[in-house]
């Protein structure tokens, strides 16, 4: 798994690229945890290039959704594959979570 992030004005946005599962979703979440700490109130999450997604990784969306629902900020996800948006609807992650079809979509009205 590789993560690359960057930034559209205060908004950071995390691509997720790979597999992300019990082995690699620490990684994940440290990376995560990096930029929470410096002050990100509103994250992009891109998951078009994620392969797929086991419980672990969605562990790491919702604890990520809460921080920073806990600083008033928010999360959103965009781009999720074929593969990836079934494990999100299938697990109820499509309800609870603001997931967007393209990027753009998912920074327009933060």
């Amino acid at each position: 798994m590789k993560i690359e992030t960057g930034s559209s004005g205060d908004i950071e946005i995390v691509r997720i690229i790979g597999i992300v599962d019990t082995t690699t979703a620490p990684q994940a979440e440290s990376k995560i945890q990096d930029l929470l700490d410096n002050s990100c109130k509103k994250m992009v999450i891109d998951l078009s290039e994620t392969e797929y997604m086991s419980s672990s990784g969605l562990r790491v969306l919702l604890s990520t959704a809460k921080k920073l629902w806990a600083k008033d900020g928010l999360l959103r996800i965009c781009q999720p594959n074929k593969v990836v948006k079934d494990i999100l609807d299938t697990s109820g992650f499509s309800v609870i979570m603001d997931v967007r079809d393209t990027e753009a979509e998912a920074l327009k009205d933060f």
